[in-house]
């Protein structure tokens, strides 16, 4: 066992206001990866009612892998697993619906992480208000929240971390569409995940998305890998310092015009990207 990795969870979870309800349902989203596999092991081991989520994208071999990981690591956990098959519900695999965003004009120049990530994040959220759960769990870790960091403030839109935290900071929806993130790894580094997950021996799988080759992510993330720990941290602190002299508020939600799912605008990015009318 590695204490330092559990008391870190801990202590992060313990900052959460108001105090985690064990009684409580969270959904972990889990991908078979390091992250969520970690998770997912760490809430169940401190009491939590947790349940799993998994979006098979389709995309061969791949995900079948990610898949078969996914429902050993339930199994040994004893939790419920919730699938949904992008293929069955949307009609194709996620490489056929990315590509076809890109060759329409709105779509030109968009990477292929940026399209996956929409459209997931619109899952999840949908899927875990039907199942009528309190958070969304998610594995972001130290390094995906120092790299969202400088990502935001390169491409000038520091005011997109506003919501980001160990949870997801309050903002006011009226119809309740929006489940909190929830993030038990937010200060700890992923190369600690990583060696906690392979001491743990816990169903991972340590590929790399195949289509993840031209997101701009992994260009910081080649900056952000020769830092420091605390040098990651000092980023995370310092992007929210930025963030309160903006004394930018978080506002009311909206919600999409078309799918009815939360929103920063009339329409939402995942309804922008797939092009859907009324």
């Amino acid at each position: 066992m590695n204490p330092n990795i559990i008391q870190k969870a801990r202590q992060t979870l313990s900052k959460v206001k108001p105090k985690l309800n064990k009684k409580e349902k969270i959904l972990v989203a889990l991908s078979g990866g390091k992250d969520s596999t970690t998770t997912a092991y760490l809430l169940k081991k401190f009491g939590y009612k947790i349940e799993g989520i998994h979006i098979n994208l389709g995309m061969g071999d791949y995900s079948e892998k990610c898949l078969n990981a996914v429902k050993e690591l339930c199994r040994q956990l004893d939790i419920k697993l919730h699938l949904y098959d992008i293929k069955k519900e949307m009609g194709s695999s996620m490489c056929y619906i990315r590509t076809g965003i890109q060759n329409e004009k709105h779509g030109k120049g968009l990477k292929n992480c940026a399209i996956c990530g929409v459209i997931k994040k619109w899952i999840l959220n949908k899927r875990a208000r039907e199942l009528h759960v309190n958070y969304i769990a998610t594995g972001h870790n130290l390094d995906d929240e120092a790299q969202t960091s400088l990502i935001n403030i390169f491409k000038g839109s520091p005011e997109l971390s506003l919501n980001t935290g160990i949870i997801s900071k309050d903002v006011e929806d009226k119809q309740k569409r929006f489940i909190p993130r929830l993030k038990p790894l937010f200060y700890i580094p992923e190369n600690e995940i990583r060696k906690f997950a392979v001491k743990e021996k816990l169903p991972v799988v340590f590929d790399k998305c195949p289509c993840a080759i031209d997101s701009y992510r992994i260009q910081v993330r080649n900056f952000t890998n020769k830092l420091f720990d605390e040098q990651k941290l000092n980023i995370i602190k310092n992007a929210e310092g930025i963030i309160k002299k903006l004394d930018v508020k978080t506002g009311e939600i909206s919600y999409c015009e078309l799918c009815g799912e939360p929103a920063r605008n009339r329409v939402c990015k995942r309804c922008e990207l797939v092009r859907i009318k009324k």
